[in-house]
């Protein structure tokens, strides 16, 4: 049973084993471990319960990650997406005064719209319309992304109204920690420990326990609290035309935020192709698609492919095994939610800052000598962290390619689905200029 499950994971030609599989699935679990609190405080800023939404949060990211990884064969997990999560809240609910009950049906219809465009090969042409060239720029960008996130996480940038970053307090507990965190995980990695940043996190958490700067404060939780969200989406309101909008931001963030995090993993873990494109394309976005629907059915905003993956590949995921153990985890933390709230930003920054470096290796591939493919590459790659978005820094690095083919006159028939998806992008930043 072991030999065939290896045979059907790939073992052998991804150059992986059973250990480096679980350890990396622990990586990226604990890197990401953060979304089963921060979602639920968020969404329930809509007046949707605390706990039904912390129940429906493992369970949407447990069920997309494994999916990921049985149908998909990729080291990809999934939960409620950031981004996605704040518009729901304070756009839709907040702003617009829609209630929670609507939007979710508006996930739904989103969610239902993914699987269509994805068995009529849509989703597929698009992701294929990107310029390999940029793909190395998206990981680029994405990297930036995470290593400011985790710069910021960590207390070593902070907030300043006249340069707005700046150098923050090195001799606070947690920041102290988190550089004593990265120096840790940097040793590691120079002396080719494949678990530097299982190994990392849990040992500055550990420094952290020892020091006193892990606070644990329990909650009342309950896994029935689901009854209290599960199927109390209202599709008819959604399908009301002053959704459309709503659904088309669902939609479009979703599915370039997708695009963005796919090539940048895929491209960091050598699983795409010698003519730059993605195996099994339609697997991973059926999996994806339907961890929407099913995140909406219970109580959740839109389910997505998160970035912090690139921690588990960065400590040697090739598979889907890797996906399953973050998804099997995720459902174990049906159970043990509120212990899991012991893991400090201090202790998970330094993984991502280091894992943001590794994702800079792909930029040597980019002809910077050549500006149809330079500027576009240096957009996406600098747009990415200072907007905050992966699908923002796609909008400008994709449109820009296009506008240079075209008024340069390399404009081809053939590359129609470049300019179609440039124009969609330019739709999807005047919808969200609105939102």
């Amino acid at each position: 049973m072991r030999t065939r499950l290896e045979h059907y994971f790939g073992f052998a030609s991804r150059h992986t084993n059973w250990r480096t599989e679980i350890l990396a699935g622990f990586t990226t679990f604990i890197t990401m471990a953060y979304i089963i609190f921060v979602n639920p405080a968020i969404l329930h800023e809509t007046g949707m319960p605390i706990a039904a939404v912390t129940v429906a949060t493992c369970l949407c990211a447990a069920f997309g990650s494994i999916l990921m990884g049985t149908l998909a064969n990729y080291p990809l997990a999934l939960a409620p997406g950031m981004g996605l999560n704040a518009y729901f809240t304070y756009t839709v609910v907040k702003a617009m005064h829609v209630p929670w009950q609507t939007a979710l049906g508006a996930v739904f219809l989103s969610g239902v719209i993914f699987l269509i465009l994805t068995f009529t090969g849509v989703r597929q042409l698009l992701v294929s319309a990107i310029p390999h060239q940029l793909h190395a720029a998206v990981a680029g960008g994405i990297g930036l992304f995470i290593a400011f996130i985790g710069f910021r996480n960590a207390g070593i940038i902070v907030p300043n109204p006249a340069t707005t970053v700046a150098l923050g307090n090195l001799k606070t507990p947690a920041t102290a920690l988190a550089l004593f965190g990265l120096v840790l995980i940097a040793v590691l990695q120079v002396l080719r420990v494949r678990a530097a940043m299982l190994i990392g996190v849990l040992g500055t958490m550990g420094v952290g326990i020892l020091f006193g700067q892990v606070h644990w404060q329990p909650t009342p939780y309950n896994l029935s609290a689901l009854r209290e969200t599960a199927f109390h989406l209202d599709i008819p309101g959604a399908l009301h035309i002053g959704a459309a909008e709503i659904v088309f931001v669902f939609l479009f963030v979703d599915l370039f935020d997708n695009i963005g995090t796919l090539v940048a993993v895929a491209d960091r873990a050598n699983l795409m192709t010698a003519k730059h494109t993605i195996p099994r394309l339609n697997r991973i976005f059926f999996a994806d698609a339907t961890a929407t629907i099913l995140g909406s059915l219970t109580g959740t905003s839109t389910v997505t492919s998160y970035i912090e993956s690139s921690a588990g590949v960065a400590a040697g995921g090739r598979t889907g095994v890797t996906a399953i153990v973050t998804g099997l985890l995720f459902a174990v933390s049906l159970f043990v939610a509120p212990l899991l709230g012991a893991i400090p930003a201090f202790a998970t920054s330094p993984a991502l800052i280091l894992v943001g470096g590794l994702m800079l290796t792909g930029l040597g591939q980019i002809e910077w000598a050549e500006p149809v493919i330079a500027i576009p590459a240096f957009l996406t790659v600098t747009t990415i962290p200072l907007t905050w978005s992966i699908a923002d820094g796609l909008s400008f690095g994709l449109t820009s390619y296009a506008a240079l083919e075209i008024f340069t006159g390399r404009a081809k028939r053939s590359n129609w689905m470049l300019y179609l998806l440039a124009l969609l992008f330019l739709l999807r930043l005047f919808f969200l200029h609105r939102a």
